[in-house]
């Protein structure tokens, strides 16, 4: 046995996280760790990794007491994290941050004089063995957030660790990088190396894990051999329920009215022409591969950008050139893909972050004076329904929800807004599979109404889940367009992909 987890227990100002966790990870396995948001996975996995100590329970690693003190006690003792919120300098290059903690050095060694050319040569071994086109003097904030996931896994094979921990590995992958993360997962798995794999994807976790823990409030609800589940029961043992359907049933008709029209929008070397519409009570999706443009789309249609060209309509008005506050004014909302920082303010309370964008909507008079009862109850309202459960103190820092709940602290402010147009560039990366279906019911709600949603994602399976008609890009430009009775997964894939059968990540 590799790792024995005995009789863990963890509290946080008085509130019970963990209670009595007990679960073993034998050498050269992959074991799937499922729970929902704030069932404490990450808690459990941050005491593995020496970032927190438990309040009783002990750990056994390679047959002795394991007693991490910090993440770097655990990476000596052969423990890597890769957390779902990336460590990485942007300002480094590719190479500087695989090496940040071991740079080559030049003979003698103690001058302490960095071999360039030694950490070149290494850095393009461990990206050529990911399957990753990046050059290593490439400075990281030039990377998409897919290729940054990646570099991070890069920095643990290169640690040489026996125990890696994959934090929600899969958010910014796309399918094909992915599939290269699954197959690196195996061929560590041949060499003796086990893995422990958190992640709200339960087909994934079936599909590469040898063994499955479900948590649930802190406690072990469920552990077994991955055949001893199919997707259904783990569904359960994470809620304490049954799910009848993932993807709730669809009320809605998109009418005739445009909301948005986009004409000719191209940015060089972005985007290309792109033009579509978006109905009111419509959701439309927007599908493509890494590099497609879609995120940068979602981007120019709410900041816009000096060079874009093409128009953009609301309701008729050209709005191309509005600033976003005037686009926010309008009932324009756009929930961005990177919600750390992008969406919120890490360091203020959930409720600030709630309020951000709609406290204009709030002001009683002329000289603005805000009607906070008003405020605090719409607030509330906004968080129960996108499901923002177990926090009674909207008080609380942002920064120490879970990365699902910082995700509905982002929603819940938009939502508040009371938007007419929602933007959404994958909106329930992160978050549990109970939420999702709670998030996707709201979502059918909004445009029951007269809302029209564009709905950004790299899950095909969701797209065709939850959409009304899908736009798919490659390369920055519109390779296809689906309406529901044409929805399939390897459609879908043909079309992102036809135009990058040549290239790798781009």
């Amino acid at each position: 046995m590799l790792l024995t987890i005995k009789d863990i227990d963890k509290s946080f100002f008085g509130v019970q996280v963990l209670r009595k966790i007990n679960f073993s990870v034998e050498k050269g396995v992959v074991h799937g760790l499922v729970g929902e948001n704030g069932a404490g996975k990450t808690t459990l996995m941050n005491i593995l990794g020496g970032y927190i100590q438990p309040d009783n329970g002990f750990m056994i690693l390679c047959d002795k007491p394991y007693k991490p003190k910090s993440p770097r006690d655990a990476l000596n003792n052969g423990i890597a994290f890769i957390h779902q919120e990336l460590n990485l300098f942007n300002n480094l290059s590719v190479a500087e941050n695989l090496f940040l903690t071991n740079f080559p050095l030049k003979k003698p060694c103690f001058l302490k004089t960095i071999n360039k050319n030694s950490l070149i040569q290494k850095s393009k071994t461990i990206l050529e063995k990911l399957d990753l086109n990046i050059q290593p003097d490439t400075p990281v904030a030039k990377l998409s957030a897919g290729q940054r996931q990646m570099i991070e896994i890069a920095k643990a094979l290169i640690a040489d660790a026996k125990l890696i921990i994959f934090d929600e590995p899969t958010t910014s992958l796309t399918q094909y990088e992915a599939n290269v993360l699954f197959k690196i997962i195996n061929q560590l798995k041949l060499s003796g190396v086990s893995s422990i794999y958190i992640s709200h994807n339960i087909d994934d976790v079936l599909k590469i894990c040898d063994s499955v823990t479900v948590l649930r409030d802190g406690e072990v609800v469920a552990n077994g051999q991955s055949s001893d589940f199919d997707k259904n029961s783990l569904i359960s043992h994470m809620l304490g329920r049954s799910l009848d359907k993932f993807f709730p049933p669809k009320k809605n008709i998109p009418k005739n009215q445009i909301l948005i029209k986009v004409k000719d929008l191209s940015l060089p070397g972005v985007i290309s022409n792109i033009s579509f519409d978006l109905y009111e009570s419509e959701i439309l999706g927007i599908a493509g591969l890494l590099g497609s443009g879609k995120t940068e789309l979602a981007s120019l249609l709410f900041h816009g950008a000096s060079n874009l060209s093409g128009q953009i309509f609301f309701q008729n008005n050209d709005i191309t050139n509005l600033s976003p506050a005037e686009k926010i004014k309008l009932g324009i909302a756009y929930l961005t893909e990177e919600r750390r920082a992008d969406g919120l303010c890490l360091d203020r309370s959930i409720y600030d972050n709630i309020i951000l964008s709609a406290l204009r909507n709030y002001a009683r008079t002329c000289i603005s004076f805000i009607d906070y009862n008003k405020l605090s109850e719409d607030v509330r309202c906004i968080a129960n329904k996108v499901e923002l459960k177990a926090i009674k103190d909207h008080s609380a820092p942002v920064k120490t929800l879970s990365g699902g709940n910082q995700q509905k602290v982002v929603l819940s402010k938009w939502l508040l807004t009371k938007p007419t147009v929602l933007i959404l560039d994958e909106p329930t990366r992160g978050i549990d599979v109970g939420a999702k279906h709670e998030i996707y019911a709201l979502l059918n709600k909004i445009v029951e109404g007269n809302a029209g949603i564009l709905f950004i994602s790299s899950d095909f399976d969701e797209l065709i889940g939850i959409c009304d008609r899908i736009i798919v890009l490659s390369r920055g430009e519109i390779a296809g367009e689906l309406s529901k009775s044409d929805f399939n997964n390897s459609r879908i894939f043909e079309l992102a992909s036809k135009r990058h059968a040549n290239e790798k990540f781009k």
